[in-house]
């Protein structure tokens, strides 16, 4: 950390060891590709320091409230879903670790996302049309014949977006298969080099903000380059908050996703240095919980081997990886069910072998400054119609009815039907393939198909949610 005097907006420096008490808290897993979390809707209420933590209002004398992680299993030492179990993994440092500050701010989405920021950053993506606003996203792009791209982003802070450009071709008849774009992951063609990604991709970073992130051009996607920024926030870097771009064999912008919205600082909360962090991460759960008990690095593409977890019942001495630095930054979390940049210790692990090294987080605010963690409740129903995907175009052949769609490697989907005498509703049902556990999103283009009960004739094909008449292609 520097030795300057801290800003307004920098965490203080640390002047001395924190006494900790045992805690549970979540770990996030590193990814690429535009990594995102899920969220939900922010905080409106204003106080000191800009949004408010969950669990309260500050006390008084300017204690702020404790802060409130979701997933956390138990006041004791735990292991949350996805977090580390040392009875598979152990990490242990390579040399001494930071201090770090003494305490350093919780960062909020906050707000809502305009006209003009989504018209910004259209015109970065060069999506033509006017943002409209379709339930609680604003949408640019077709709504005719669905060629060309399309840019959706949610209102609510931080105004998650993604963008795509579909497929293009004739006019798919007789059954057969439109030809996918030039975005479309594992195309044809060679790469373009990470200069000439990156230089595609500046202009988007312009518009959202974040022209000065730490950029990586180094993922592939077949022919695709991903252009992944992760945003510096009040001076720290971040993590599970990135920006990715994918760039086409062309040079032209094929897909992406990111946040748009920056988040606001809030309250200040003691922070632990890294060893103390490092050890609650290896500290033993006594038994697995949930679908956690052991996490691997989510790679990046399909070459990239991830550290294997020991199997249920393993006595086998645990697997060392060794911890070559900690960062100290700010990494997404949930906290009662918003999304947050929790400060938080950044390791670099490097694994043994040929495997790429990878960064494991553990959020670094003092356990007795964390809420008691909630008495367990049962799983939440899964994503169903509530929550479904958007439907960008469709084709047919006699009763079969293949849907377009964007979707992500964490879940799997199915497409259903809805038949009237003057229309057919098509639903995207999503459906995790891990509930519970902490997943890297990555934008792919996804098709589904259903079987009618009867040829489609004249009637429409729309889009059950947003109730928007999908285009044929």
């Amino acid at each position: 950390m520097s030795s300057t005097e801290p800003t307004q907006d920098s965490p203080r420096r640390r002047r001395s060891p924190l006494a900790v008490a045992s805690v549970a808290a979540a770990v996030l897993l590193a990814g690429g590709g535009g990594a995102y979390l899920a969220t939900v809707g922010a905080d409106g209420e204003e106080r000191r320091g800009g949004a408010p933590a969950a669990g309260g209002t500050p006390a008084a004398g300017g204690t702020p409230p404790p802060l409130v992680l979701d997933g956390r299993t138990g006041t004791g030492p735990g292991v949350a879903p996805g977090e580390p179990d040392p009875h598979g993994v152990v990490y242990r440092a390579a040399g001494k670790l930071p201090e770090g500050p003494e305490s350093a701010p919780v960062y909020r989405p906050q707000g809502t996302v305009g006209a003009a920021e989504v018209a910004r950053l259209a015109k970065a993506l060069g999506v033509q049309g006017t943002p409209r606003v379709i339930g609680t996203v604003w949408k640019v792009g077709p709504d005719k014949d669905g060629s060309g791209a399309t840019l959706h982003v949610e209102r609510q802070a931080p105004g998650v977006w993604t963008f795509g450009t579909a497929p293009s071709g004739d006019n798919c008849l007789k059954g057969k298969e439109c030809p996918s774009g030039g975005g479309a992951p594992g195309g044809g063609g060679q790469p373009v080099s990470e200069e000439a990604a990156k230089k595609a991709a500046a202009a988007v970073l312009e518009a959202v903000g974040q022209r000065d992130s730490a950029v990586d051009a180094t993922q592939l996607m077949g022919a695709v380059r991903v252009v992944n920024a992760d945003p510096v926030v009040g001076g720290l870097p971040t993590y599970g908050w990135s920006t990715g771009i994918q760039v086409d064999a062309d040079g032209r912008l094929a897909g992406g996703s990111g946040r748009l919205k920056a988040p606001v600082k809030g309250d200040d909360y003691p922070v632990i240095g890294a060893a103390e962090a490092l050890k609650r991460l290896n500290t033993p759960s006594g038994g697995r919980v949930g679908i956690g008990g052991c996490a691997t690095p989510a790679p990046v593409d399909e070459k990239s081997p991830s550290l294997p977890c020991a199997p249920e019942g393993n006595t086998a001495a645990p697997e060392t990886v060794t911890v070559s630095k900690a960062v100290f930054g700010l990494a997404a979390h949930q906290s009662a069910g918003r999304p947050a940049l929790v400060p938080s210790w950044l390791f670099e692990a490097v694994p043994k072998g040929d495997a790429r090294p990878f960064t494991i987080t553990y959020p670094a605010v003092a356990p007795e400054h964390l809420a008691p963690a909630p008495t367990p409740t049962p799983p939440a129903p899964e994503p169903g119609d509530d929550e479904p995907r958007r439907i960008e175009s469709y084709r047919v052949d006699g009763r079969i009815l293949t849907a377009h769609f964007w979707g992500g490697v964490c879940s799997k989907y199915a497409l259903r039907a809805e038949e009237s005498a003057t229309r057919v509703k098509l639903t995207v049902v999503e459906t995790p393939i891990e509930p519970g556990r902490m997943c890297v999103l990555i934008a792919k283009d996804l098709t589904g198909t259903v079987t009618l009960e009867k040829p489609v004739g004249e009637r429409q094909i729309v889009d059950a949610a947003s109730g928007e008449r999908i285009p044929r292609r």
